[in-house]
């Protein structure tokens, strides 16, 4: 599987003059766009050029950011499609930078990070014509599924249909094609209402043919550091292919495909979480064991409700583990 691939999200192209490195989170290719930041300038310049703005958010220290450029962008194929469709803008979750939105509202990139809940890097927006939000993908995607979003909105086929419902006819991956099962799940039928004091809710959202499932089973569940942070949770698992009535966190009965296609669920394996009957933080990209132990605790500790920022919980986390003694590996 993906061995050199890590979480976070993606990114795309434009012009070929470089942004100035010195404010930039990690290297990025010399073809990102030199833009002054005024973002309805650079839909509209890119509009009139037949292409569309693609906003990269990334930061320093993020490997699933590397790996979106050494992995997915040393592939010709995808920056040749990249450039072709689109122009790339960079941004630091963390920067200073002034940018103005689409609204006209100025305010630096880590306030426009904020304000736009990116909570994992690379995270990257893809505008229309119109400054909307064509795609989204919070994390990162390997090349063949980053691939199929550069396919998506480059054919405008937001338009068209759901991007859960093109990826799974565009993509197929060889995989298992049964589900592993995992002594934590709930069993089922599925009654998903938390009633008063109960733990957290995680919801795994999966596929057959999903090799990014079988690594989670075989690499992340396996994990003792994992384990230890689920069993602090209520853990289902829903199938998107499942057409099982369930109850879901708000009480209602339906289907678990319908409900996940409520939910948005586009890539899998994601883990959605609920505190009751509120969603409160969902994982829906490739993360390796790391962030999948602290994306539970992030939850089962309740740390979210004075931490919005996922960010800041993890470099708290990693901080905290260092003073112990025990540092984590990011990558393994």
């Amino acid at each position: 599987m993906l061995k050199a691939v890590l979480l976070a999200l993606c990114l795309a192209a434009a012009p070929a003059r470089a942004q100035l490195a010195s404010p930039r989170a990690i290297d990025i290719p010399a073809w990102f766009a030199d833009s002054l930041l005024d973002l309805r300038e650079d839909v509209r310049e890119a509009a009139a050029e037949g292409r569309r703005v693609i906003l990269y958010f990334g930061q320093d220290g993020c490997p699933y950011c590397t790996t979106l450029m050494q992995v997915n962008f040393s592939q010709r194929a995808v920056v040749d499609k990249t450039r072709r469709h689109f122009v790339a803008i960079a941004l630091n979750v963390w920067g200073d930078r002034e940018v103005t939105w689409l609204d006209g509202r100025v305010q630096r990139e880590k306030e426009l990070a904020a304000r736009l809940k990116v909570q994992f890097t690379p995270t990257l927006v893809f505008l229309d014509e119109t400054g909307g939000v064509a795609l989204r993908l919070n994390g990162y995607y390997p090349p063949r599924r980053f691939e199929a979003a550069l396919d998506y909105v480059a054919g405008r086929m937001e338009r068209k249909l759901a991007f859960q419902d093109y990826l799974a006819a565009a993509y197929r991956e060889e995989a298992s094609a049964t589900l592993h099962e995992q002594p934590f799940f709930l069993k089922p039928p599925l009654d998903l209402r938390r009633r008063p004091g109960a733990r957290p809710l995680a919801v795994l959202f999966e596929t057959p043919y999903c090799a990014g499932c079988d690594e989670l089973h075989r690499e992340g569940f396996a994990r003792p550091a994992v384990r230890a942070q689920i069993a602090q949770l209520d853990v289902a698992r829903v199938s998107l292919a499942d057409a099982q009535t369930l109850t879901a966190p708000d009480g209602r009965r339906l289907p678990a495909g319908r409900w996940a296609r409520e939910l948005g669920i586009v890539y899998t394996p994601s883990v959605v979480f609920f505190d009751g009957a509120q969603e409160v933080f969902r994982v829906e990209a490739y993360v390796r064991p790391f962030h999948l132990a602290s994306s539970f605790a992030y939850v089962s500790s309740r740390a979210y409700r004075g931490e919005p920022s996922f960010q800041r919980f993890l470099q708290a986390r990693s901080e905290a583990l260092r003073r112990r003694g025990a540092a984590p590996d990011l990558w393994r």
